[in-house]
């Protein structure tokens, strides 16, 4: 399992017994047992019956391969189940050796299965060990290394600076390239799950300008893989999955690299700039958006890389937004209703999930530029309040972000009805009655008394909870102690008499 191939000297004594490197079985000799690094002679030669010297084959027979093969499913197996083992595996530098034969990726020595269940060992070790992920990572150059197994996988070619292709399919469009067979799919998912251990939380730290060729070399990779298929539906699906979950741990500034490509005949331009790659990711958040299971795991990755993509390349946010918010002109129909992808997204504005509504909202409001007029008029007032409330901005204004300046795009539709729109409600709503007409002043006074007792008897029983506006916009409780919000709690003053026996009174 550790990349070497055993040679010894056949005296014919007849005693067997298990090599403790490659697992094969042997026979036991008088003298010792040579492991060699696949690939290089070994200094003694091995003798035939006769006792003429030859030279040992170099490729393993395909029995040796699967008692290999037995044994790396067998190491996998005691790993997960046995925190020692996981101890032990770390202790030995057992990424070490298999570090040294994932550098093989092309020698045809090896065959699929032995890569295979190579790469399922690493990801085992570094999804379960820390340090075994930092020394894979730092120690032994982790994403060079994982990166050239993905090339060699895919079978890459690189025309130009950071632009890929398949080799001997050069200048073909990606839909029209042909499948990726199984196994390469598989040995791919696999890569891009280990990379995806050891690049954990990259996207949050700044990284040198070796660390950023290395990063941006891998992000075209990347992009290859998002714009390739599989000879499966799922497995197509499983391939894009994993190579979106890995985008966003890049560092935010290397993901340039899907912009980079020249446009080709069939590609989709905007601004001049090759598209495919963020309107494939666009794609792809639609389906797991309509299918609306398990959103927080599925959904989530393809929203928050769309979410920083927009926020730092302006070609990419202009084109979001001609995509996600066109110019509104549907003005009768609330924001949250209707199959368009605004109407999807907003919806997800209220889902029960905190995690799920805060990155639909943050998606808006980066493609309203954090403008809050903007953003309140695409979604309405009350589905922005949640996202307002937590950055301050209920009372208006605009967010930190560092945007172009604003440019005319307000419909003729929108302009004739904008007057009439309900902010809350973000639509032109029909006129309703008013319900105090025909009442006396003394009554209207009545029932406003009796709306006030109501609040004040929910905030009393803890059912809401009354706050204001701080000067920072943000809002805060409300309390009769606190004199700075004495003047507006209203709900304090109630003319009901206090009970004596209640508790909360003081």
């Amino acid at each position: 399992q550790n990349g070497y191939t055993c040679y010894y000297r056949a005296n014919g004594d007849g005693r067997s017994g298990r090599c403790a490197v490659c697992t094969a079985t042997l026979q036991q000799r008088d003298e010792p047992v040579l492991h060699v690094q696949q690939g290089r002679r070994p200094r003694q030669k091995v003798e035939d019956e006769e006792g003429a010297e030859k030279e040992p084959c170099s490729a393993l027979e395909n029995s040796d391969q699967e008692v290999i093969v037995e044994a790396l499913k067998s190491i996998c197996n005691i790993l997960l189940h046995n925190e020692t083992a996981q101890v032990r595996a770390a202790e030995l530098q057992l990424i070490k050796g298999v570090a040294e034969r994932l550098k093989q990726c092309y020698d045809p020595t090896w065959g699929y299965e032995v890569h295979f269940f190579d790469l399922r060992l690493t990801f085992l070790l570094t999804a379960l060990r820390l340090d075994v992920r930092a020394q894979l990572a730092q120690e032994l150059h982790g994403i060079r290394l994982l990166g050239n197994q993905l090339d060699a996988t895919l079978g890459l070619c690189w025309p130009e600076t950071l632009e890929t292709a398949r080799a001997g399919f050069e200048g073909t469009p990606p839909e029209e390239l042909p499948p990726l067979s199984r196994e390469q799919t598989e040995l791919a998912v696999e890569i891009l799950k280990i990379l995806f251990n050891i690049t954990f939380n990259t996207n949050k730290c700044k990284v040198g300008e070796e660390e950023a060729e290395e990063f941006r070399h891998l992000g075209a990779i990347l992009r290859h893989c998002l714009l390739s298929h599989s000879d499966g539906e799922e497995r197509t699906e499983e391939l894009h999955s994993h190579t979106v979950n890995l985008l966003g741990n890049l560092p935010l500034p290397c993901l340039d690299v899907l912009l980079m490509p020249r446009v080709q005949q069939g590609s989709t331009e905007y601004m001049g700039v090759n598209m495919d790659a963020v309107n494939m990711l666009l794609e792809f958040m639609e389906t797991r958006l309509d299918r609306r299971h398990r959103l927080k795991e599925t959904l989530l990755p393809s929203l928050n890389l769309l979410t920083e993509s927009a926020r730092i390349h302006r070609e990419t946010r202009k084109f979001l937004r001609s995509k996600v918010l066109p110019p509104l002109r549907d003005v009768k129909n609330r924001p949250e209703v209707g199959n368009t992808l605004r109407n999807k997204i907003v919806r997800l504005m209220t889902h029960i999930d905190t995690d799920v509504k805060n990155c639909a909202a943050e998606l808006l409001f980066v493609l309203c530029k954090e403008s809050v007029p903007r953003f309140i008029k695409y979604t309405g007032y009350g589905n922005a309040a949640g996202l307002l409330a937590a950055r301050g901005l209920l009372t208006g204004g605009r967010d930190s972000g560092i945007y172009s300046e604003d440019e005319e795009s307000e419909t003729e539709e929108y302009k004739e009805a904008k007057a009439h729109i309900n902010p809350i409600t973000g639509v032109v709503q029909d006129e309703q009655p008013d319900p105090m007409e025909g009442m006396t002043e003394e009554q209207k006074e009545h029932e406003a008394m009796k709306l006030i007792n109501m609040f004040d008897k929910l905030s009393r029983t803890n059912v809401i909870q009354p706050m204001h506006f701080c000067t920072d916009g943000k809002m805060r409780e409300m309390s009769k102690n606190n004199p700075d919000t004495s003047s507006h709690n209203s709900l304090f003053q109630s003319e009901e008499p206090a009970d004596p026996d209640s508790e909360e009174e003081t």
